[in-house]
């Protein structure tokens, strides 16, 4: 019987998928694996190298970016495992990251999901657990929420030694049992990338399961390499999140959020454009921070101006 079936999404990152695949390989140990890569079509050679370095792994080549949710739909309908094992191309796994959460899920069959903990280059944390996103959320400073209400929001500003229930846990690296995912169902495709983990774990919440944070469980995260800098990853993120709360909510409440988050936008783009012209555009970074906003608020009236 296989344990674990590693589920990994590619789009022309090449390298970094080099590198993921040789951790499995390289930290897996004394456990039956499956290694399933879907490409989105990607142009740089990532499926040849596979089939030159990794003759075991099965792949899945797409001939169009069908966006991760449904990528990783792919893998589902042919995975061997007992639990999934989601890995994003830019990360690396420690030596016993895998074993440690299989232990837990192991040890805890009320668990659906659960999540280790992300790191930097440099061995310093990343934040690796998120909490649903709500109205209040949105108006309060996430930062003051987890100082304040570390149980209700756990962040890596604690030092967590043992495994602690979560809203949800970032989708670089997720553990999902089998069992959870047929009774829940799988990645909502609506979602092209971004908050289809935060949806997943929505409904498993919903139907019982619990999701945990496993911090002995680490995970070198090289974050954003996967989906890259460009201004078209920012608009699907806008896209996904509103998709959430138009599916988990009332009408009333989404538009109550549409115009909180519109509102930030402009106010930082006002506030943006202030500092280009007191400094009389001298820095590129603000310039560039600037123009992202004019976009940003662009995309939002001309969705506007077509519902």
């Amino acid at each position: 019987m296989t344990d674990i079936s590693f589920v990994i999404v590619n789009w022309n990152t090449r390298e970094l998928l080099k590198n993921c695949l040789e951790s499995v390989v390289r930290t897996v140990h004394d456990l039956v694996y499956e290694v399933i890569v879907v490409d989105n079509a990607s142009d740089d050679g990532s499926v040849a190298m596979l089939q030159d370095l990794f003759p075991r792994v099965r792949i899945i080549a797409n001939d169009e970016n069908r966006g991760f949710g449904a990528a990783n739909n792919q893998a589902f309908q042919t995975m061997q495992g007992r639990y999934a094992f989601l890995l994003n191309t830019d990360t690396v796994l420690t030596e016993r990251a895998v074993r440690e959460l299989f232990s837990f899920m192991e040890h805890h069959p009320e668990a659906g999901m659960s999540c280790g903990q992300l790191l930097n280059r440099d061995g310093s944390k990343q934040n690796s657990i998120a909490a649903f996103p709500t109205l209040f959320t949105l108006l309060t400073n996430i930062s003051l929420l987890e100082y304040l209400f570390p149980g209700k929001y756990p962040s890596k500003r604690y030092e967590h030694r043992q495994p602690v229930a979560v809203d949800s846990g970032v989708g670089a690296c997720l553990m999902v049992r089998k069992e959870a995912m047929d009774a829940v169902g799988w990645f909502d495709e609506r979602y092209f990338f971004f908050f289809e983990e935060t949806d997943w774990a929505y409904r498993m919440r919903q139907a019982g399961w619990k999701v945990y944070h496993v911090p002995t469980a680490q995970i070198y995260h090289i974050q954003g390499q996967s989906i890259g800098p460009d201004i078209r990853s920012r608009i699907e993120f806008y896209r996904s999140r509103y998709q959430f709360f138009k599916k988990w909510h009332s009408h009333l409440y989404y538009s109550l959020i549409r115009m909180v988050i519109f509102g930030r936008l402009l106010i930082n783009c006002f506030f943006t454009a202030l500092t280009v012209m007191l400094s009389l555009g001298a820095s590129r970074g603000v310039r560039d921070k600037l123009c992202v906003y004019s976009r940003l608020v662009r995309w939002h009236l001309n969705q506007t101006a077509a519902q």
